[in-house]
């Protein structure tokens, strides 16, 4: 196919098999980024901002353009699925017993979702024209996916770093096709964020430095999911009972009061992980985590850094009741157990926990527990 014509026809026939694949929106653009893109990564790895995912730094060069991931690469077909809730998000905050998963998390992993359905429509593309190469990537790839997104007009890179969709507000995941072939492309989407900061000042921990400059090192998703020591003592009560990604900037962003609730699909929620009970999960050993969460993106964490979270939500809770929850913690095999039981016994009874340090520190031989021991 090397007419206009063609590849246009080509384009149509490609956005109808993308929808019938499950996608929500489909877009196409030149495989280039806008200048400011990879300025502003630059500047976000030089600052230090990425925090301990070294993995971002070590690939930085593969991400400043697509061929420099891929020299072939022409075209980018960008695709879009909506996982917006039909309940709101934010309101398990005030139920300090029960965790808070952020939304994406709460089914099936998207990343094997999404790359199944991109495959498909690769391998469709590949048998339409014998002449295209492809390869297709999900976030886990060294791809600057949300300044392609919004260069196709999928949407536009809100002041809280997230795609912003006029169709689907904040809550879309992103994957991509790369190809060999030259398709046209679709207009670019201009910011429609105006002079809204409700995302930035709604922010727990202040993460944001300015708009669309956020200090991962702050943020209470890179935190419960990435960060995979001990969570800094002044950061742990903002938490709340956030116990994996956080959910605030996306939730207040106004352009949601014209999403769409996401149609049923594999990504549906399950109902045990809509609201779950503290109690429930602090117990978790690290056979009964990877069967719970089998499936699931919270499962690649590991159980050591989601008991973690769990603890430190029961820290403030308030609930002196889930003491009895938490004291057993205090000798778990895994140091980073440890220090969070100590340090949500001592938030919810000090008597317990300096009743606890009594028969526990002259055992304790791991620095970092042995400081939250000294800070009861």
């Amino acid at each position: 196919m090397t007419s206009s014509h063609s590849k246009e026809d080509l384009k149509q026939d490609l956005l109808r098999e993308a929808r019938r694949l499950g996608f929500d929106d489909v877009r196409i653009t030149a495989a280039s980024l806008p200048a400011d893109a990879s300025k502003n990564f630059d500047s976000f790895i030089a600052d230090g901002l990425h925090g301990d995912m070294a993995w971002m730094e070590a690939k930085a060069d593969r991400r400043r353009t697509p061929q420099a991931l891929w020299p072939d690469v022409r075209s980018v077909i960008t695709v879009a699925v909506n996982y917006g809730s039909s309940t709101d998000p934010l309101a398990l905050l005030n139920k300090p017993e029960r965790g808070s998963i952020s939304v994406y998390a709460r089914g099936r992993d998207y990343h094997d979702v999404l790359k199944k359905r991109l495959k498909a429509l690769a391998r469709w593309l590949v048998d339409q024209s014998k002449d295209a190469d492809v390869k297709v990537f999900v976030d886990t790839a060294p791809v600057l996916e949300k300044p392609l997104a919004q260069s196709a007009g999928l949407g536009w890179q809100g002041k809280h770093t997230n795609l912003v969709s006029r169709q689907y507000g904040s809550w879309l995941f992103l994957g991509e096709v790369f190809t060999t072939l030259e398709l046209p492309p679709d207009v670019a989407m201009e910011d429609h964020c105006g002079s809204c900061r409700q995302c930035l000042d709604v922010c727990p921990t202040d993460a944001f430095i300015d708009a669309r400059r956020l200090d991962a090192r702050r943020c209470i998703s890179y935190l419960t999911i990435e960060h995979k020591g001990h969570i800094a003592a002044d950061l742990r009560p903002l938490m709340g009972n956030r116990i994996y990604g956080c959910d605030d900037c996306l939730a207040v962003c106004p352009w949601n009061k014209f999403a769409e609730v996401a149609s049923p699909s594999v990504l549906n929620p399950r109902v045990e992980l809509e609201a779950p009970m503290l109690t429930d999960l602090v117990h978790l050993d690290d056979a009964s985590f990877r069967k719970v969460f089998s499936g699931s993106p919270i499962k690649r964490i590991g159980r050591d850094r989601f008991v973690r979270n769990v603890l430190i939500a029961i820290g403030n809770s308030g609930l002196v009741e889930m003491c009895s929850v938490v004291e057993p913690l205090c000798s778990d095999e895994s140091p980073l157990v440890r220090a969070m039981s100590v340090w949500a016994l001592n938030r919810l009874d000090k008597d317990k926990a300096k009743q606890a340090r009594d028969s526990l520190m002259q055992e304790e031989t791991d620095l970092d527990v042995r400081g939250e021991w000294d800070a009861v």
